[in-house]
């Protein structure tokens, strides 16, 4: 699904190949341009899908409520594609037009329950301080050191264990990420720009909601809305914790961390299923993106086939992200990532 006949046919030398991550910029940077009628159709192939489900699961709700459950639930995928072509648009990499990319993420942000404005400018910091323990708190997943962890509280031990588990992360903290924290813009209360680009984008959902009340009653909004915004919800937070969450992952304090370096180790290449590659937008090849962000999705596999060396970096298969999920910690003496028992056992004498 990922191979394209185009303008960015090209071959590469790789025996030009950098070691270092900064002298990568350069090379990256002969894949930054978009193909518009290329962009075009990936939004078609991505939105034509959704609606059609839409319909299709409304229809069936004459048939089955759990028929229309089932449809909706299919439907997860594509609103998950969705939000990765608007996360393209907040990068300025999915048309050469800044202003056409911004309008279509406004526009994409009232499917995904997500105001464009404020995400883009949340996941702009995640960019910038990918990686930096001295900068940790916006726009990704609250970790803390051993030390930090052992210096807590029992109860403020038990909070952090608590914010980490599973249930939480991947059950209640999706929902309530998008159906409730996207409402306000949290910490960007003094800024008009954010507000205006979170109430018009909460209007326009209410609007939409409105309408579909109208014509269909609760039962659309409960089997189709709710449930396939949840699941996608859901598994957008998995990909974001798994592309960053992983044992040999890379965190230094402020004067030992380097932007470049952070973005191509501290970034998982998440190995998936070529249909579930589609469906994510090549989101898992998250190394790449991290190091040149203005790369467009559907060209980022481009990249690992001209140069097989990147596509060896920090490679982990499905097995592996469900293993790493059980890792909480990050111990600056061994550079990894670590279980709550690990950490303890630190501590335990011989």
């Amino acid at each position: 699904m990922n191979q394209y006949s185009g303008p960015f046919d090209q071959q590469v030398d790789q025996s030009t190949d950098p070691s270092s991550a900064r002298d990568w910029i350069k090379i990256l940077s002969n894949y930054r341009e978009p193909s518009t009628t290329r962009s075009f159709y990936e939004l078609g192939v991505t939105l034509g899908p959704f609606v059609a489900l839409w319909a299709l699961a409304w229809w069936s709700l004459s048939v089955s409520v759990w028929l229309t459950l089932l449809i909706s639930l299919c439907n997860a995928a594509f609103i998950l594609r969705l939000f990765a072509i608007q996360h393209d648009c907040g990068h300025s990499s999915f048309f050469k037009n800044r202003t056409l990319s911004d309008w279509v993420g406004r526009a994409l942000g009232v499917l995904t329950l997500t105001p464009y404005d404020v995400w883009r400018r949340d996941h702009s910091m995640h960019h910038s301080a990918s990686g930096n323990l001295t900068r940790r708190g916006i726009g990704d997943v609250d970790t803390l050191t051993v030390a930090e962890y052992k210096s807590l509280s029992r109860y403020r031990q038990f909070r952090y264990r608590l914010y980490r588990h599973p249930i939480v992360l991947f059950g209640l903290g999706p929902g309530y990420l998008f159906f409730l924290q996207n409402r306000l813009p949290f910490g960007l209360m003094a800024k008009a720009r954010y507000w205006v680009s979170a109430m018009s984008t909460n209007a326009a959902i209410i609007a939409a909601l409105t309408v579909i009340w109208y014509f269909g009653g609760l039962m659309p909004i409960l089997l189709i809305f709710v449930p396939s915004t949840l699941l996608a919800a859901t598994a957008g937070v998995w990909l974001f914790y798994v592309q960053h969450q992983f044992e040999n992952t890379h965190w230094e304090e402020e004067g030992d961390w380097d932007m470049h370096e952070a973005a191509l180790l501290g970034s998982s290449h998440y190995v998936l299923p070529a249909p579930l590659q589609w469906l994510s937008a090549n989101i898992g090849i998250h190394h790449v993106h991290h190091l040149y962000s203005r790369i467009p999705f559907y060209r980022l596999p481009e990249v690992l086939e001209n140069h097989g060396g990147l596509a060896k970096i920090n490679r982990m298969t499905i097995k592996e992200s469900l293993i790493n999920a059980r890792l909480h910690l990050w111990c600056e003496d061994s550079k990894r990532l670590m279980s709550f028992s690990e950490a303890e056992a630190l501590s335990t004498p011989r």
